[in-house]
């Protein structure tokens, strides 16, 4: 595997430009990307997720499949977007169940770190660190990429 490429790194300071990043990441997302968000409780992990539906024009509220697990919104013509919260996943087995076709739709996997690895040749990784102190509503987002697919690219 190639080094991982830093695609973007910057301070958030609302969930207006979380969603913004979210909208210009989803310029650059075919069909067969893979996203893995990491970041605690109330990171922003979702409203990222919403820019991104936003600017795909998907199908449907984008919210958080916490409960459903996954979640996939429609495009006209388009490949679909998959929201995946495995959150509640125990292993790679347990979302290898959901049988996503990790190939066709744009996949974003909520809390997939250490359940995604061997899914892909190529990903992303968005992270996304927050103050703990609640102090301040700002956040720390750094976008690596993973494989040869995000050589070279820029956001």
């Amino acid at each position: 595997m190639s080094n991982p490429q830093l695609l973007f790194e910057a301070n958030i300071s609302s969930a207006d430009q979380m969603s913004q990043l979210g909208e210009s990441l989803a310029g650059i997302l075919t069909a067969g990307d893979l996203v893995v968000l990491i970041g605690p409780l109330g990171a922003g992990k979702t409203t990222f997720t919403r820019g991104v539906g936003k600017a795909l024009q998907v199908e449907g509220n984008v919210s958080s499949p916490t409960f459903v697990i996954a979640r996939t919104h429609k495009r006209e013509g388009k490949a679909s977007l998959v929201h995946v919260d495995a959150y509640r996943l125990k292993s790679p087995a347990e979302l290898d169940d959901l049988d996503i076709p990790f190939s066709s739709p744009i996949v974003l996997v909520e809390w997939g770190k250490g359940l995604t690895e061997g899914i892909a040749d190529n990903w992303l990784e968005v992270t996304i660190d927050r103050d703990s102190s609640g102090q301040s509503e700002n956040r720390q987002v750094k976008i690596m990429g993973f494989g040869p697919r995000w050589a070279g690219v820029q956001l």
